[in-house]
């Protein structure tokens, strides 16, 4: 496996994922720190940014693409093993119900 090019304990803490979160709310972080941090750790040879990056570019590089992913193509993915995928579902499906209690709420659904 190849080495990271870093590790996230590495960067200066106002690059970090879930320090720059705390500092400037969830917002401002990119789709891949988002799932960086919902992913917690890395394996060795990729940090949790890297592997965030390489399982958003499978999906199309949006959140929308990897909710219409089936888990069996995502835990395809080197390094993706049950916890990590379990916690993207888990975060996928939260997403759906909240956007379909807001739908529903409009008087959409």
């Amino acid at each position: 496996m190849k080495q990271s090019k870093y590790r996230i304990k590495d960067l200066p803490e106002d690059q970090r994922p879930r320090e720059k979160l705390l500092k400037h709310g969830a917002d401002k972080l990119s789709d891949v720190e988002l799932l960086a941090i919902l992913l917690r750790t890395g394996t060795r040879g990729k940090s949790a940014i890297e592997m965030a990056d390489e399982i958003l570019r499978s999906a199309g590089g949006t959140f929308k693409g990897l909710a219409g992913k089936d888990i069996d193509e995502i835990i395809k993915i080197p390094g993706i093993k049950n916890a990590k995928v379990i916690t993207i579902a888990a975060a996928l499906e939260i997403t759906r119900r909240v956007s379909k209690q807001i739908l529903k709420d409009k008087g959409i659904i």
